[in-house]
Order: structure tokens, then C-alpha cells, then sequence
């Protein structure tokens, strides 16, 4: 993060945005000078229940959305000349695929396949854990730069582990970036104005990297920090971690602190959990990138592709003498005319379609 824009420091006097609450559906940047340390915390809330709330998926799967739509906005919100960024996972288990799309600077949308049976078999055994759901795959995040420039691709394997374990492994093998990460969904239940029952997913999620001036502090290890606690994260363990600088070990310790509830209750700020970590070191803000549920299906989108398709395809893919399109991201249905595509017409020429749509002269 090379924020050029106004910094907010934050220290023990009021601060207005401190004061519970907090507008969700935000992505707010932050640098802790002294510890050489920038990151991000992400909270969503009506962006991730209106994305959640229109599938139907068992709840396990729904978790395991909101984190990777949590994942996507840290990271896409990172990015510099960046137009879209995209998280796919592509596993073996149970929930197959689960896709987080944003075009930036924060139009959200996500998707996920699943084995609605097998995840609830899972849930009532009490074993629907990211690992268990997942099981073994690939992630992958996608950057595309803006107005046809370069796509580029990042990979990473999943091996019955967590969305969150994947990141730090990415970012320790691929980036070589010290880095840290914790996620979180939630529903959250109350009752409205007349006493009725409500809920709503929130979910929110905070990344801090190590970033030094000078480049020499990132050095990987020939043995363990002596002091570190064999209870403590993997990572800080590992021969192989890439730095056992005392800003970054302070640092990371901090953010594992972070429990689930200060990421997901809409009464604790980005803010204010920030103050709560580096108050005594010093932490700025910056301004904030919005986030929103918006999927950018068009049936325009959709015209382009179907203009493409020959007589063949069309026939095959009309029904009930319509062609019927579903957006997986948002779930609107687009009906088109299949007589009316450039394809229907060219197709009767180019392959024998007799007057009944039949096919003919292949």
C-alpha cells in the first residue's frame, strides 16, 4: 500500500469513526509505521447477506463463500491499475467450486458449486469444516488490468485446509511476503422495530504484511525463534518462514488475536479494532474503498454470446420454443427468441435445418 491519499492517525483522543458501528461494506487501508507493517480490514454487511441470501446453499457452504468474497476484497483492494480480480477454487471435495468475482473499485458478486446431500451429512456429523468441504484442489487468483491490458494468474494447491491457510501459503512460497490473515462469517440475529426475528450474515476479515524499507529484514531462517511458543501458529514455527524480524513476530503475534466476533458485530469498527491492536505503536488509516453486491450480467453480456452459436447449438439449447439464460452469480433468468439469433439463420444453410428443426445434410 503506497496510499497517497490523507491519513487519519489514530490515537487515544475521540475519534468520531471509533464509536461503535462503523458503515459496513467497506475495505479500510492502514499502516503501522513502526513495525514496517500495511494491510487491510474488510467488513461486510448488506453487500455479503444479499450475496449469501440469494442461494440456496447449506449453511457450511455459505461460510465458506462469505470467506472467500472476505479473501477476494483484501486482496483486490491491494491492487494497483487493476480492473478485476478473481478467487476460484476448483476441489475434489464436496463444495467443487467457489468463485468470488470483483471489479474494482468494488462491485462483488460470488457463486459456489456443491453436493447440497454431502455437505449436510457432513453438518450433521459435525465435521463440515473448511478441510473437510474442500478437500483437495487448486486456488486460484486472477488480476486482469483495465481496458485489454495483461490477465495475470497465481496458484496455489488446497489439500484438505482452509481458505486462510492457502493464503498464507501463497503468500509465503509465491510472494515471499510476510503475511497474515484472519476471516470470519457469522449470522447475526436480533429482532426488528415489532419484535419479529431477523437475521444476517456479516462476515469481515484483516491481512497484514510486512513491508521494510529495507529488504534485508525479510530473511528466512535457519531454525526456529527460540521464543516462539510451540502452541503458536504453524508458520511462526516452520524452519522456512521467510522472517523472524521482531516488528514482524510483534506484529503478526497482534493480529492473531483477532477473535471471530471483532471481524463480524456490526458495533466494532475497523477502527476501533485497529486502535485495539497497534494503539501503543501507532496506527494510520486511510480512505476507505467501498464494497457492493453487484453482478454485471447485461443481456447484452449474454447477446454476444449467443450470437456466436451456429443453427446446431441454438436448437439444442432451446426449450419450449425459448432460450432461457441463468445468471449463477445473481440468479436473473434472461429469455431470448431463438429465431430471433443471427445463428438460427445462417444454421438453416450451413446445416440442413428443414422447416420442422430437424436436422438435415449434416
Amino acid at each position: 500500500m503506497t496510499q497517497k491519499q490523507t491519513a487519519t492517525a489514530m490515537n487515544g483522543d475521540a475519534d468520531a469513526t471509533m464509536n461503535g458501528g462503523g458503515d459496513a461494506d467497506r475495505a479500510l487501508p492502514f499502516q503501522v509505521d513502526a513495525l514496517e507493517v500495511r494491510g487491510r480490514v474488510v467488513s461486510l454487511g448488506p453487500a455479503i447477506d444479499a450475496i449469501l441470501a440469494r442461494h440456496d446453499y447449506p449453511d457450511p457452504v455459505k461460510v465458506l463463500l462469505g470467506e472467500a468474497c472476505v479473501m477476494a476484497a483484501l486482496l483486490a483492494t491491494s491492487l494497483k491499475d487493476v480492473s478485476r480480480f478473481i478467487l476460484q477454487a476448483q476441489t475434489d471435495g464436496p463444495v467443487s467450486m467457489l468463485v468470488a468475482d470483483i471489479r474494482l473499485p468494488g462491485q462483488m458478486r460470488a457463486t459456489a458449486s456443491c453436493d447440497a446431500a454431502a455437505v449436510t451429512a457432513l453438518a450433521q456429523a459435525g465435521t463440515a469444516d473448511a478441510a473437510a468441504l474442500l478437500g483437495k484442489g487448486t486456488l486460484a487468483m486472477t488480476i486482469e488490468q483495465g481496458h485489454g491490458g495483461q490477465r495475470y494468474q497465481g496458484f496455489v494447491p488446497l489439500d484438505h485446509e482452509s481458505l486462510e491457510e492457502a493464503a498464507h501459503t501463497y503468500f509465503r512460497q509465491s510472494e515471499q511476503i510476510p503475511t497474515r490473515i484472519r476471516m470470519a462469517v457469522s449470522e447475526m440475529f436480533d429482532r426488528d422495530e415489532d419484535g419479529k426475528a431477523r437475521h444476517q450474515w456479516r462476515a469481515g476479515g484483516i491481512i497484514g504484511q510486512f513491508m521494510p524499507e529495507a529488504g534485508d529484514r525479510i530473511r528466512h531462517r535457519d531454525l526456529p525463534a527460540g521464543d516462539t511458543p510451540e502452541d503458536g501458529p504453524e508458520d511462526l514455527q516452520g524452519a522456512d518462514f521467510e522472517a523472524d524480524d521482531d516488528a514482524w513476530v510483534e506484529a503478526a503475534a497482534l493480529i492473531e488475536t483477532v477473535e471471530d466476533h471483532e471481524l463480524t458485530d456490526p458495533a466494532i469498527s475497523p477502527e476501533r479494532l485497529l486502535f485495539r491492536l497497534f494503539h501503543e505503536r501507532g496506527v494510520r488509516v486511510f480512505k476507505p474503498v467501498r464494497l457492493e453486491d453487484h453482478c454485471t450480467c447485461s443481456r447484452a453480456r449474454i447477446e454476444k454470446v449467443l450470437d456466436q452459436m451456429d443453427a446446431v447449438e441454438i436448437a439444442d439449447a432451446a426449450i419450449d420454443g425459448e432460450i432461457e439464460v441463468r445468471c449463477e452469480f445473481c440468479g436473473l433468468r434472461y429469455h431470448f427468441d431463438p429465431d430471433a439469433l443471427p445463428g438460427a439463420t445462417d444454421g438453416d444453410e450451413k446445416h440442413g435445418l428443414s422447416q420442422d428443426g430437424s436436422l438435415t445434410n449434416l
